[in-house]
């Protein structure tokens, strides 16, 4: 069930979908223009290098991950965020389970 521009979104309603071995993704509110993704990771899983044509934020909920954005790499966790602008590589290696929170502008129609 889609709930694009619903004003509210309660994350124990949304479905999870795996988005890597070890992660898992919940799609919460969204509109053409920009989309919240929680990502829930289980220590060891990771996410390998890829590029997207969407600006991203990513913030850290909680965790310890080590995330790299172009060549540079480093270790981020519980309150520190990151940008990855459009089109830049970037990929992540969760260290201690955790939960990011992501923030993708324009919304990531493949997600859907």
């Amino acid at each position: 069930m889609s709930h694009k521009c619903a004003q509210w979104v309660f994350g124990r309603d949304v479905k999870g979908a795996e988005a890597a071995p070890g992660v898992t993704r919940k799609v919460l509110a969204y509109s053409d223009e920009m989309m919240s993704v929680a990502n829930v990771f289980e220590k060891g899983a990771a996410v390998p290098m890829h590029s997207h044509p969407h600006t991203q934020i990513a913030y850290i909920v909680e965790g310890k991950f080590d995330f790299t954005v172009g060549d540079e790499t480093k270790l981020v966790q519980k309150g520190d965020a990151l940008l990855c602008q459009n089109s830049e590589p970037h990929s992540c290696v969760c260290l201690e389970a955790g939960v990011v929170l992501d923030v993708f502008t324009p919304m990531r129609e493949d997600f859907l």
